[in-house]
């Protein structure tokens, strides 16, 4: 029997600052993982991964992350999206330096 679908977002890094982005609905990469497009259909998200792969002007290391439905929007499922979204550990800058 096949496994379930898991909700996906397509997710990679800015080329020009190595930021995590995510790609929202309308085929705009955001910084901020509320923002991005839960995809919930298989066929859809393959080939929404595609399209973004092209991109490569913009974006490095294209793929689809699982996630789940939240209160604000996709959450991860997994602690590797999860440290990804909360920017470099290895001292406070970037992102965790806004919060």
């Amino acid at each position: 029997m096949a496994k379930a679908f898991t909700p996906k977002v397509i997710t990679a890094n800015a080329l020009s600052e190595g930021d995590v982005v995510y790609l929202d609905a309308n085929d705009v990469w955001v910084r901020d993982l509320s923002q991005a497009e839960l995809i919930t259909d298989e066929a859809i998200a393959e080939a929404r991964l595609v399209e973004a792969s092209t991109q490569h002007d913009i974006v490095v290391g294209v793929y689809l992350a699982d996630m789940k439905a939240g209160v604000n929007g996709p959450e991860p499922v997994h602690f590797r999206e999860e440290f990804r979204r909360r920017g470099p550990s290895n001292y406070f800058h970037g992102k965790q330096a806004s919060l």
